[in-house]
């Protein structure tokens, strides 16, 4: 992945919601228009930031599935936690 994020969260390991409620945290520390990056290992993390992402105005750049591993690349947007 050629994205540079500004910031890594490493959530793997944990469940449902922690991965998504730990990126939120994540986001509130961050500038509009930087990216952080999540590595999560819950295969429920992909639908929990697919919605999360298009109900918010924060910007799902790329995922992708790494064999046991979800990336996510999210872009904060101006009106995000």
């Amino acid at each position: 992945m050629a994205l540079q994020p500004d910031d890594v969260l490493d959530a793997r390991g944990l469940h449902c919601p922690l991965p998504l409620l730990k990126a939120k945290q994540a986001l509130a520390g961050l500038d509009v228009g930087e990216v952080l990056h999540v590595k999560a290992t819950d295969p429920g993390s992909w639908k929990d930031f697919e919605t999360f992402t298009d109900q918010s105005d924060v910007e799902l750049m790329s995922r992708e599935e790494a064999g046991d591993e979800y990336h996510y690349w999210i872009r904060k947007g101006a009106a995000s936690p």
